[in-house]
């Protein structure tokens, strides 16, 4: 049967990157990404219907009122959900879904797929992410305080999730990832200490 993947993360803490590099390793086991609808502006780097599906505030509106999101929540001042027939109908198929959101809805998605897997990625550090944030330059100033601020919030809910990976080094991420997505395996222990040691110093700061 299908799998149902939720992955979410503090902003900047990589999860895009990984997840890109997860579908790129396993195009022959049919992962695929959902895509999401989104009320806030397109980047440059991005393109309708790949990227995410952009949409109006009415149009949305209409989306929730029809109910055909799975979850969606209000992210950063902008709406974004996830469609209920699109993921649906990749599973269907035979796909295994991945979703990339927030801790909302993530939640959401639980309750709805008990038997759904869901991966929260740390940052080594708050001082890692804030780097991270400012490096990529896709936000402003004001943005990537608030995204900062946030971060601890989500941290704390990210104890909920089913497993737990440290992006300090890439690679080695992306292995953890691997390991519990396409072989359904535990972290070794000395990366499961690394989630306690950062996780402890992220709850402390």
């Amino acid at each position: 049967m299908a799998k149902l993947i939720v992955i979410a993360a503090p902003s900047g803490a990589g999860k895009t990157s990984l997840i890109k590099a997860l579908l790129e390793e396993a195009k022959e086991l049919k992962f695929t990404l959902s895509i999401s609808y989104t009320t806030r502006e397109k980047r440059v780097t991005e393109k309708h219907g790949e990227s995410y599906f952009f949409i109006s505030n009415k149009e949305f509106e209409l989306m929730i009122k029809g109910k055909e999101f799975l979850e969606y929540a209000d992210v950063f001042g902008d709406l974004k959900g996830t469609s209920k027939s699109w993921v649906e109908n990749k599973i269907k198929k035979g796909w295994n879904v991945i979703l990339e959101l927030d801790w909302q809805g993530a939640s959401q998605i639980k309750e709805i797929y008990p038997n759904s897997k869901t991966i929260f990625i740390l940052p080594p550090s708050y001082a890692d992410l804030k780097t991270r944030l400012n490096t990529r330059g896709l936000d402003k100033k004001e943005a990537i305080d608030s995204r900062l601020a946030e971060a601890k919030e989500e941290i704390k809910q990210g104890q909920k999730f089913d497993h737990l990976i440290v992006n300090d080094k890439f690679e080695e991420a992306l292995t953890d990832l691997k390991s519990i997505i396409v072989s359904n395996k535990a972290l070794t222990e000395e990366r499961k200490e690394l989630v306690s040691s950062c996780l402890k110093g992220l709850m402390e700061e």
